[in-house]
């Protein structure tokens, strides 16, 4: 009889018509696939019934978020070569839904299911339960509690000193922790920020842009947030930087703000939480809190655009692990819905390698500090962010998502008069 391994690779390559890119080894101690490189360390019977019963990304995300499944070697060296397996197979690639009508593909799944076990396993407890994308006010808080309420000493360990859970953007070999000031800073310089103006931050965080702004900019700031860790950790900093005066961080929904006019809002990777169909609403909402002439930054996480939109679903293992109800657009979608909010679009930067950059020093954080990250948390959540974080440092590199700042005024239309000077990018 063949053993685990050699069943499992015959199967898979059989399911996908493509040979398997890497090595599999096999709780039994059994080896297969190509040498060298990394080697997928299937831990146990478990791992099968979860494909059996999900096959594609999100049965691979559960056994690897329960521990069943493991990577032996470079972590995006293996993500790399599965990529050409899961996402970034041609139209004419062979679906598993046609594999499946094969008389040896499904006698070899009977082999498997009765190597296996027949029942499924429960999903980890880390999965957030499937939903419709409602985007409510209540769901909203969830959607977030589940992402952000992960603990602030967990943060700390992924994100170092800067506390700032955005794209950074690099300069030569700089620190994460200066990019991060660089990225603040460019963003400040963009709204023009001067001293004695009003700038709302919509998802604040941990306040940095907050502190930023008021620190070196000597303006007044109301951050937002639905996180109640977030908003706790960002008072404590405010406060030790003397900034009480100037700083107000608020746990309040973006739609709930009434205190305008502000001069400018910064919205950093925050829309992504929006939802397509409440987009439209977000933009009116945050320009009817601007004066005539204030300023929106949207910093943002953009995906390409697809023949079909209606054929458009989010991401399994993001939804269902990292960020539940979480939705991207194309940024040529984003610039119309602000258009269509009265906004006038004066600036559009892709900072796509930068996030590349960011993500592999958050993983080399998080695998720096492991022991901690995992006492503070749990085994499967610490598993859930070091592939989440690694798979989409190889999504921004190979651009299947990029990331944008978009800058965009409340031009007056009486008088068109925007503000901005006649040449553009001179916050650089």
């Amino acid at each position: 009889m063949q053993d685990a391994a050699l069943r499992l690779k015959s199967l898979v390559e059989q399911l996908l018509g493509a040979p398997l890119p890497l090595r599999i080894r096999a709780w039994d101690g059994s080896e297969a696939g190509p040498p060298g490189g990394p080697v997928l360390v299937v831990r146990n019977r478990r791992a099968v019934r979860r494909l059996l019963w999900k096959p594609g990304e999100l049965g691979l995300a559960r056994a690897w978020v329960a521990g069943d499944l493991g990577v032996e070697g470079d972590l995006y060296t293996a993500l790399d070569l599965m990529s050409g397996l899961l996402w970034e197979r041609g139209e004419g690639a062979r679906g598993v839904g046609e594999a499946l009508r094969d008389p040896e593909v499904r006698a070899a799944l009977r082999g498997l299911v009765k190597l296996a076990g027949p029942l499924p396993p429960a999903p980890p407890a880390e999965e957030v339960r499937r939903r419709r994308h409602l985007h409510t006010k209540r769901s909203d808080r969830r959607a977030i509690s589940h992402h952000y309420d992960v603990g602030n000493d967990f943060y700390e360990i992924v994100l170092g000193p800067s506390m700032v859970y955005s794209c950074a953007y690099w300069e030569d070999d700089g620190t994460l922790e200066d990019a991060q000031r660089d990225k603040l800073e460019l963003i400040a310089r963009k709204l023009d920020l001067k001293a004695g103006q009003r700038l709302l931050d919509v998802g604040c965080g941990w306040g940095s842009m907050a502190i930023h702004a008021a620190r070196e900019h000597g303006v007044s700031v109301v951050g937002v947030t639905l996180s109640q860790e977030q908003a706790a950790y960002a008072r404590k900093r405010v406060a030790d930087e003397g900034l009480t005066d100037r700083v107000e961080i608020r746990v309040q929904d973006y739609r709930d703000v009434a205190d305008g006019p502000y001069d400018a809002i910064s919205s950093i990777g925050m829309a992504e939480h929006v939802g397509a169909e409440r987009y439209l609403e977000y933009a009116e909402v945050l320009g009817r809190l601007l004066r005539p002439g204030g300023r929106l930054l949207n910093h943002q996480i953009a995906r390409p655009p697809r023949r079909d939109e209606s054929a458009y679903s989010v991401d399994e293992f993001i939804d269902a692990y990292v960020f539940p109800d979480g939705e991207l657009a194309p940024v040529g979608t984003t610039v119309t819905q602000l258009e269509r909010a009265g906004f006038e679009v004066r600036d559009v930067e892709s900072i796509r390698e930068h996030y590349a950059l960011t993500l592999r020093r958050w993983v080399a954080n998080l695998e720096e500090q492991w022991t901690r990250a995992v006492r503070l948390t749990s085994p499967g959540r610490a598993r859930v962010w070091r592939l989440y974080m690694a798979a989409s440092a190889l999504a921004f590199e190979h651009n299947r998502i990029g990331v944008n700042q978009v800058l965009a005024v409340r031009t007056p239309e009486a008088s068109g008069a925007s503000g901005m000077p006649l040449r553009a990018r001179t916050w650089n």
